[in-house]
């Protein structure tokens, strides 16, 4: 009997790859109805989508400017799939680990077209994103079955993977880069950090909506700070807010200010909804918060490395593939 020819889609943002892209990246990315929903909004979609990245593309490219000058999302999810082809075939899976980014190259219509050059006929959806939103797992997901039913892939069968938030091989991941972050500071300066764990935000119209991103992120925080018994004050911010509407509160400024206000000299913030560096975390912690911090009066302010290909999160991946099977 024939083996099923299986396959692993990664389901991730993406970014823009030059400066010039970072326009029409955030076109892509406004013109996503579940990005811009609003009633009636397929009337004016396009239009606004092109007003707002047109006014925010020159704020946008000064900040990745200072990053490299492009998104660093695609070099290091091509890394975390191949490290994941890797595990997988040492647990005896071979089968290709493909990128689908939602909102810059390589997009989903052209992994589906290889999927269907290799006559592949079971495909496992493994979102990076670890918490489930409508924005984001939704949005992807969305995406594809439009696309599969366009272009007459609907005979490969998927498996969504809808969220891993309290996975216990993810929270192991981000317990022991917290312990890492701790280690490299100075053994008789320990007691004065706090750790402050950081997520990109939602408008609470999503929370109230229903969306379980926010309860998601709120149970990695605590399952991550209950396993990692690390003895320390902590708190959860979120971040990245845009537009007039209210966010998920406290946002990553006010937390360093709150902090400020109390005296604390030593942070060591903990981005927990990302999987790669982003620009959220290399320019707005790295970078922007860094910079507020130290204004502040805040003197050692760190982040935490990313999760990239560590061992025990492409475990994690590894098994929610394995497990996933249709």
């Amino acid at each position: 009997m024939a083996q099923t020819k299986r396959a692993v889609v990664l389901f991730q943002l993406g970014g823009p790859d030059s400066l010039e892209s970072v326009e029409p990246f955030l076109y892509n990315l406004f013109c996503d109805p579940d990005i811009i929903d609003l009633p009636l909004a397929f009337l004016f979609r396009k239009p606004l989508a092109r007003f707002i990245s047109s006014r925010r593309a020159p704020i946008a490219q000064k900040l990745y400017a200072a990053i490299g000058g492009r998104s660093p999302i695609l070099e290091q999810t091509t890394m975390q799939a191949r490290a994941l082809r890797a595990a997988l075939k040492a647990e005896g899976h071979d089968m290709p680990v493909e990128i689908a980014m939602r909102y810059w190259h390589p997009r989903a219509e052209s992994v589906i077209r290889k999927l269907l050059d290799l006559g592949i006929e079971e495909v496992v959806l493994l979102p990076l994103y670890p918490h489930y939103s409508k924005t984001t797992t939704g949005s992807s997901m969305n995406e594809w079955t439009a696309l599969a039913k366009r272009m007459h892939a609907e005979h490969i069968r998927t498996t969504l993977v809808e969220s891993y938030y309290d996975h216990p091989l993810f929270i192991r991941a981000l317990v022991e880069r917290v312990r890492e972050a701790i280690a490299r500071v100075p053994e008789e300066d320990r007691n004065r950090i706090h750790l402050l764990f950081s997520a990109h935000g939602t408008p609470m119209k999503l929370v109230r909506d229903g969306d379980p991103y926010s309860h998601h992120i709120r149970r990695t925080y605590e399952r991550v700070v209950e396993e990692g018994a690390f003895g320390l004050p902590h708190h959860l911010c979120f971040q990245s807010k845009v537009g007039p509407q209210k966010w998920l509160k406290p946002s990553l400024v006010e937390a360093v200010e709150e902090l400020a206000e109390q005296h604390v000299s030593h942070v060591v913030v903990n981005p927990i909804a990302f999987v790669t560096d982003h620009i959220e975390t290399l320019s707005e912690i790295s970078i922007e918060a860094r910079d507020e911090a130290k204004k502040l009066g805040i003197g050692y302010f760190e982040m935490t490395a990313p999760l990239l290909t560590g061992e025990t999160f492409i475990g994690c991946l590894c098994d929610l593939v394995v497990n996933a099977r249709a």
